[in-house]
């Protein structure tokens, strides 16, 4: 007999029931059917629009209770006195500066109701995950350590997740509700969850703020908007160790291309006697959520 191929097999087999096998219930036969209630409606915030200046002039409109705040790398690696780029010499003062505006943007979006999410590299410890082009960049040709090499410092390794240097300044906190989400590329959304958050949280513009605009903050933004997100990048609240003149470039090509420029600043005024919302109905107001 010739053996019947996969396909054949598959035909004369996977329809075919045996002659004493009970008939399948049919819905309204079920014992179960009609016993319980589903639901797929999702809740939604309220509208609650905000306008505020752009930099290239006219106004800005987002809705609050669709709109998030996304801090990019604002790690103790990264700005802290002991961390990774400050131990290597790299002058960390205009990223410092631009501290005091998160807090009060973030505190005011807070009370707002709008969500805080935090992006910082957290690599692991093996690095299996980093291309060795990527490993590289880090260690800059073997100038200094890279990505999970021992800390200069001696507190853990350089930029793994769950150590001291991957961890947010403390000038900055991290409160109840807010999340935190682990990246190992410029780009906050390759790669992991940040994506399913923002959707099963119905957010559709994105604001952003941290270090370094023209690396992991512009390749987060650029990535969003390719993912249909409403970019607004805060000028005021985002700095780099680049040369001069490359946040200027940046700021250009963001205006032009990929979404808005505006300022934390101008946005905090606008918030300024907004009435505080409680969180949405995904949101959780006790505790602060980690993504890892």
């Amino acid at each position: 007999m010739t053996p019947l191929s996969c396909s054949e097999a598959s035909r004369n087999s996977v329809f075919r029931t045996p002659e004493s096998a009970p008939p399948m219930p049919s819905p309204a036969s079920s014992p179960t059917a009609g016993a319980s209630h589903t639901s797929l409606v999702r809740p939604r915030r309220p509208e609650r629009i905000v306008r505020f200046p752009a930099s290239a002039g006219g106004t800005v409109e987002i809705d609050l209770g669709r709109t998030a705040l996304v801090v990019v790398d604002m790690q103790n690696d990264f700005l802290h006195p002991d961390g990774w780029f400050p131990r290597a010499g790299i002058d960390t003062a205009p990223a410092l500066s631009i501290v005091p505006g998160m807090v009060a943007l973030a505190t005011a979006l807070r009370r707002a109701g709008a969500p805080v999410i935090f992006v910082n590299w957290g690599v692991r410890a093996d690095v299996a995950n980093l291309s060795a082009s990527l490993l590289d960049k880090g260690r800059r040709g073997g100038t200094r350590p890279g990505y999970a090499e021992p800390a200069p410092s001696g507190q853990g390794c350089i930029l793994v997740q769950g150590d001291w240097g991957a961890a947010t300044i403390d000038a900055l906190p991290v409160e109840a509700g807010d999340l935190v989400v682990h990246k190992h590329r410029y780009s906050g959304f390759h790669d992991n969850e940040l994506d399913s958050i923002l959707r099963g949280r119905d957010v559709t513009t994105l604001l952003f703020a941290g270090i370094n605009t023209d690396r992991c903050v512009f390749a987060t933004l650029t990535d969003a908007s390719f993912r249909g997100y409403d970019c607004v990048l805060l000028a005021d609240l985002c700095a780099t160790v680049a040369r001069p003149g490359v946040s200027d470039m940046i700021l250009e090509l963001v205006d032009l291309l990929y979404g808005t420029v505006a300022t934390g600043a101008a946005l905090v005024a606008a918030l300024d006697g907004t009435p505080s919302a409680s969180p949405g109905p995904s949101a959780s107001p006790t505790s602060q959520e980690t993504s890892r």
